[in-house]
């Protein structure tokens, strides 16, 4: 009774298979654009902002009566900060490929 489908029918299945993932993809590329420019942005923005907050950071320890090599220590917690977050969100995207 279970008579097997014809070759017809498997490659009309392939290619609307094909056609609807063309679509999909299509229709995800804005999405996926804006995405991978976000992320850029904040990647060049956090370096800025890393630096900007290191250097008020260390200028309020001086000013407080630290040394200058104490405070550059002491701040050198925000370069290793961004280094982690920088590396797990790489290897968050490189993962999911």
């Amino acid at each position: 009774m279970n008579n097997p489908p014809s070759s017809h029918s498997i490659s009309r299945r392939t290619k609307m298979n094909a056609a609807s993932t063309l679509t999909s993809l299509m229709r995800s590329t804005p999405y996926l654009v804006r995405m991978s420019l976000s992320l850029s942005w904040m990647y060049i923005t956090l370096g800025t902002r890393v630096r900007k907050t290191r250097r008020a950071f260390e200028k309020q320890l001086i000013m407080q009566g630290m040394t200058k090599e104490d405070a550059r220590r002491l701040s050198a917690c925000f370069e290793e900060l961004k280094n982690s977050m920088t590396q797990m969100l790489k290897q968050g995207i490189t993962r999911g490929f």
